[in-house]
């Protein structure tokens, strides 16, 4: 079985966000990089689960990005892929980025595409999705629970107040969060296998961009906090009412 997985390049969760050029550009000074969790967690470590089970998958990774995200893609190979395949581009668009995956895949004939249910810094849950679409595949979103028999897929899904359970074959798109997989740190084996490891750098086919950052910003800065006496209830009302808008 082939797996490819979508890995994609974001700050760290406690990285200092700052924009430039009048706030049209994330300022990248300083921040530090990581793999996207949510495909690092749950999408590769599943794949290298079933990597376990049948010794014969192969897993390559996927990324659209310049040289600078080659170090977490290093990191994404030493957690156990096989080989990875970069895209040389830097667009924020999801419809192009998902126009370089999808061309990559045809090209490799998988059987299972495997990607995170959303990034941490764009947050647009829209890769798979398109990634789906133009392979004319199954997709199966907000996967939870993953497990193959041969080869069919049986996916359990977070929906609307429940959960739902999917059958489908192969070869399908699937997103996947907590729940899927146990997060994993990558071993000194892995570390020095992955210097090694073929990362093949291609360039980008032409593909259409339907959206573009217009500016950034930044969420309000936390208000002070009021103390409002135990007993004091019409005044609490008051500020419910009046400054936080809550009733």
């Amino acid at each position: 079985m082939k797996i490819l997985v979508c890995i994609s390049k974001t700050p760290d969760t406690t990285a200092k966000i700052a924009f430039t050029d009048n706030n049209t550009k994330f300022d990248s000074n300083g921040v530090q990089w990581i793999i996207n969790p949510y495909d690092e967690w749950y999408a590769l470590v599943r794949a290298i689960e079933l990597k376990e089970a049948d010794p014969s998958s192969i897993i390559h990774l996927i990324s659209v990005g310049e040289a600078d995200a080659e170090p977490i893609i290093r990191k994404a190979l030493a957690l156990g892929g096989d080989e990875a395949i970069r895209v040389n581009a830097n667009n924020a668009d999801s419809y192009y980025i998902a126009s370089q995956i999808s061309d990559i895949a045809k090209q490799g004939s998988y059987d299972l595409i495997l990607t995170g249910k959303e990034t941490i810094d764009y947050n647009g849950s829209s890769i798979g999705g398109m990634v789906a679409e133009l392979l004319d595949l199954p997709y199966v979103a907000l996967a939870t629970k993953f497990e193959l028999a041969g080869t069919k897929a049986t996916i359990t899904r977070e929906i609307e107040g429940g959960e739902e359970v999917c059958e489908v074959a192969l070869p399908v798109v699937v997103s996947c969060q907590k729940g899927v997989a146990e997060a994993r740190i990558p071993n000194m084996r892995g570390i020095m296998a992955a210097r090694t490891r073929p990362l093949k750098v291609v360039e980008p086919v032409n593909a259409d961009q339907f959206t573009s950052i217009k500016n950034f910003e930044l969420p309000p800065a936390k208000a002070g906090v009021k103390l409002v006496a135990p007993d004091n209830v019409d005044e609490l009302v008051i500020l419910l009412h009046e400054e936080a808008k809550a009733i």
